[in-house]
Formats: C-alpha cells, sequence, structure tokens
C-alpha cells in the first residue's frame, strides 16, 4: 500500500508523518517546501513540492498511490488565501488527482458538526469538499475530531493575563484530542469500511475545568469570569460587521464553538493539562 499525505507540515500533519514513520509505511508527502520535511527525516524521493491551490503543480502526483489523506485547512487566514480557495478548492484539486489516478481511498480531516456550522466561513468551505467527497466516487472516510489541543491555545493565551473569561456559566463540555492521538485514528482509518468517524480525546471537561488548567499552567490564581449570553452574541454581530472574514472567521468559529456542548467517543491517552504545562514551559524556554 503506498500513501500519500497533503498537508503534511501543519499541526496534524507533522504527527501523522511521525505515524508513518514508526510504522514503516511506504508514503510521499506534499509540501509548498521541501526542506520542512526534509528536516522531519524524509528522503527526497518521498517528497512531493506543490503547492496545492495551483492545480498545475498536483499533476500526476497521486500516479501508483492507494490511499490520500489530506489535513489540507486553514485556520488563521494568510497569504490572502480564504477558506474557500483551501479548505474547498485546494481539496478539491487534490481530489481530481485522485480520481483520475484511479486512487482506491481518500481520507479527509474535517471538524465535529461540521454540518450543523454551514453558516461559518471555515465549515462552509469545509463542508462544500466534504460534499465532493461523497459524490467522487471514491472509497472515502472523513474524520470528525472535536478539536485539537492547539485549538485550546485561546484558553492558554488568556490564562497568561490572570484572568478567563467565559461566556455562560463555563459547565458547557468539549473533550478535544492530542495531534499524536488523532494521528493514530487517521492512520488505522486505512483499513476501516466507516465512512465517517467521530473522534475525541479521553477527558470530557467544562470550559471550567479548562480554564483553571490553563490558569494553573501559569502557576495564577484560579479567576474566571463569566459573561452573560447576551455578550456572547453581541461580540459575534460586531465582529462581523466590523471586521473582513480573514479576521472574524476565525473568531466567530471558536466563539461558536464554545457556545455549545461538543461530545464525541473518546479515544486516546494524552491529556490537557500536561499540554499547557509544556506550551508554558516552551515559552519560559524561549
Amino acid at each position: 500500500m503506498k500513501i500519500l499525505l497533503a498537508g503534511s507540515t501543519g499541526y496534524l500533519g507533522t504527527y501523522i508523518l511521525k505515524e508513518f514513520q514508526n510504522r514503516k509505511f511506504d508514503f510521499k508527502a506534499i509540501a509548498r517546501n521541501s526542506q520542512k520535511l526534509l528536516d522531519l527525516g524524509l528522503t527526497e524521493n518521498q517528497i512531493i513540492e506543490a503547492e496545492v491551490t495551483l492545480p498545475e503543480t498536483l499533476e500526476q502526483c497521486c500516479q501508483d498511490i492507494d490511499v490520500v489523506i489530506s489535513t489540507i485547512g486553514i485556520t488563521r487566514q494568510k497569504d490572502g488565501l480564504t477558506y474557500m480557495d483551501v479548505d474547498y478548492q485546494a481539496n478539491k484539486n487534490l481530489l481530481k488527482e485522485a480520481v483520475k489516478s484511479g486512487v482506491k481511498k481518500f481520507i479527509y480531516i474535517s471538524a465535529i458538526n461540521g454540518d450543523k456550522f454551514r453558516f461559518l466561513k471555515i465549515f462552509e468551505a469545509k463542508e462544500k469538499f466534504v460534499d465532493e467527497l461523497k459524490n467522487s466516487g471514491l472509497n472515502y472516510t472523513i474524520m470528525h475530531p472535536n478539536g485539537f489541543f492547539s485549538d485550546m491555545q485561546d484558553f492558554l493565551d488568556m490564562a497568561k493575563g490572570g484572568r478567563v473569561y467565559l461566556f455562560g456559566n463555563g459547565k458547557l463540555k468539549l473533550n478535544p484530542i492530542h495531534g499524536a492521538d488523532l494521528a493514530k485514528v487517521c492512520v488505522d482509518a486505512f483499513d476501516t469500511s466507516d465512512k465517517e468517524i467521530v473522534v475525541r480525546g479521553p477527558d470530557m471537561l467544562t470550559q471550567n475545568d479548562i480554564a483553571e488548567m490553563a490558569l494553573q499552567a501559569w502557576n495564577k490564581p484560579i479567576k474566571i469570569m463569566h459573561l452573560p449570553d447576551w455578550t456572547h452574541k453581541l461580540t459575534i454581530s460586531l465582529i462581523r460587521t466590523f471586521t473582513s472574514s480573514k479576521t472574524y472567521g476565525p473568531i466567530e468559529f471558536f466563539m461558536i464553538a464554545i457556545a455549545i456542548d461538543n461530545i464525541a467517543p473518546c479515544f486516546g491517552s494524552r491529556q490537557l493539562k500536561y499540554f499547557f504545562n509544556k506550551e508554558v514551559e516552551h515559552i519560559h524556554e524561549d
């Protein structure tokens, strides 16, 4: 079995590469900058240097490939690109090559509850590609992770100032997953017949729990400010009105995602509190 990974230098992509290396899989990886992959221990013949938003650079990238796995997506818009440019069109470019080359399976990393949040710019693009994949005729698996530990960075950033602000009573629950744990689920999906897999980390946490962990990581007293729900709706309305989608897209996603329970089947062993502690240690070292 030969595998192609797209989005290989992103948060999840680097963990999937490590999983490939640990399992000694036959694989290739796509990246704009081959040096990043060389630094991760790949050889030149394992690297396809291409820009996924430019379809001409992807020609024949899927030749002799059995499984394609894509983590392509942006959470912070950059280079003038939009979510539709990357999360939708770039993945569609890759899918077109996969279909043309007779790839046996395509695995795509989306997010939990994406179908319910199509009104968000991020999910509008992701779910539009999900529709394309489902109609492609290829065997597929769509992963729906319940947020990454890296997505919880906003809590840690707030906690650095000595206080965390939450909307409502902070009792809404979520269970994000570490990239290394999710990478194992993604790779195991090569052999599954499941079309869609929802997955989360090992711990069911309330927002109050996460806020406390973030403050403890900075050795700060527990100070959590609970804001009325109406301020949540007002803030979203204001950022939509007075900022561009480049600015409000990721903020809107975070603020709406924390306003509901996000619960999924449990997987993994890495805990968020240790991730927070490690992040703070790295900051102190710098």
